[in-house]
């Protein structure tokens, strides 16, 4: 195989990884549905949703929970059967829960497709879309690559923010759910087929070789085992579980937030926020590339807690749409430098031969975070009727992780 031919299998890897996150972000644009289901509970009526207003998140808690978890059986196969598999498995099981949903009002039904289904699907697909990107390429585009590929997460609102409005608004939620499922199956499944690992013995060529490299390729592999006995994951761990869900707190409510200043035009609010997401992820994978994982993470998580801040008048209000969009479009942007850099500190610390069991299981700090944040958030919000007490908890926690992380960056100096 050619150098040519090799560069070229990797960019493949990553367009059909890219593909695949670019379906399966459709997590991020709960807040729509959400919206939906609470007019439904408001309108009452024969067949509409009887939801308590404090359970509207939960379909997308335990969605966020089920993604996350299900990433350490399905780093498993992705490890033991290659990604092909595990991402075909991932694409019939959201397929099948959003199908599912399409036929019921029920809460707990909804949580089953919505939150188990679906979210297992999810952490398949996307446990299986990075590492076979990351194996074709050397260190020095690590955070390049893994961005790329985590970008299409993020981006996926773009496009499916105003197309799932116009779905709802065309045919009705369930309807729309219906035609989501059967999509899912067809592009995440297809695309799945595309990828493959490197040949046993590969080794990429480093262009930069013989530089010193902020983020080296010279970790030994590890398993899961020796990664949980060491103090250096458990930080990690707790600065994921906080710093994504903070930004997920918001992402899973900013329609709602948005509606206050721009009306049924909010779903725009959620597509700018999905760019600023999307570009915070290759943004952070180039400059983690050149200054380092520990300062970018620093960087990223004071300004992360700045905004939360400013989020409480700007939220309380009815401020200017601008405003609120500029406000979206960087908090998403924080919160997606998350999912390049931490796949590259799994890949830097423990090496890439066990790389999706142990990306799989700091995940769960992503799941965890996301899934508690949120749940607060919305029981604050039926409480007291705003979401200041929210980013009051998120801005001072964000501000311990950024303690946190100077203690990870003096072990690893």
């Amino acid at each position: 195989m050619t150098t040519d031919t090799i560069k070229n299998r990797g960019w493949v890897m990553v367009s059909a990884g890219l593909v695949i996150n670019l379906a399966l972000g459709i997590l991020y644009t709960w807040s729509i549905f959400k919206d939906s289901i609470q007019r439904s509970v408001e309108a009452g009526g024969e067949g509409a949703f009887t939801w308590d207003k404090a359970s509207l998140n939960d379909p997308y808690a335990v969605c966020i929970l089920a993604f996350a978890f299900s990433m350490i059986l399905a780093g498993k196969i992705q490890d033991k059967k290659g990604p092909a598999l595990t991402a075909f498995i991932g694409g019939l099981l959201v397929g099948s829960g959003f199908i599912l949903i399409s036929f019921t009002t029920s809460l707990t039904v909804w949580i089953l497709g919505f939150g188990l289904l679906a979210g297992t699907g999810i952490g398949f697909g996307y446990s299986a879309a990075t590492p076979p990107a990351l194996k074709w390429f050397a260190a020095s585009k690590s955070g390049l690559v893994a961005g790329i590929v985590v970008s299409g997460f993020g981006l996926a609102p773009v496009y499916i923010a105003p197309l799932a409005t116009f779905l709802v608004r065309s045919y009705g939620l369930q309807n729309s759910m219906l035609i989501f499922g059967i999509a899912f199956i067809v592009i995440v499944s297809g695309a799945a087929l595309i990828l493959r690992n490197p040949p046993e013995g590969y080794v990429p060529v480093d262009p930069k070789a013989g530089l010193k490299l902020k983020n080296s390729n010279t970790a030994e592999n590890h398993n899961a085992l020796y990664m949980l006995k060491s103090p250096t994951f458990y930080i990690m761990w707790l600065v994921f579980f906080i710093s994504s869900g903070s930004g997920l707190m918001v992402i899973g409510s900013i329609s709602g937030m948005a509606k206050k200043s721009m009306g049924e035009a909010a779903f725009i609010a959620v597509a700018i926020m999905a760019i600023g997401n999307a570009g915070g992820r290759i943004v952070a994978g180039l400059v983690s590339d050149k200054i380092g994982r520990i300062l970018t993470l620093s960087i990223i998580l004071i300004f992360q807690a700045a905004l939360m801040f400013v989020s409480i008048p700007v939220a309380s209000s009815d401020s200017p749409a601008l405003l609120v969009v500029l406000l979206a479009t960087f908090i998403g942007f924080n919160y997606g430098t998350n999912l390049s850099i931490f796949p590259s500190f799994v890949k830097g610390f423990w090496g890439m031969k066990n790389f999706g069991v142990n990306f799989g299981v700091l995940m769960s700090a992503w799941g965890l975070g996301g899934s508690i944040f949120s749940r607060i958030s919305q029981y604050l919000l039926a409480e007291t009727g705003n979401h200041n007490t929210s980013f009051i908890i998120a801005g001072i926690s964000l501000v311990l992780c950024l303690i946190l992380t100077l203690i990870l960056g003096k072990i690893h100096k």
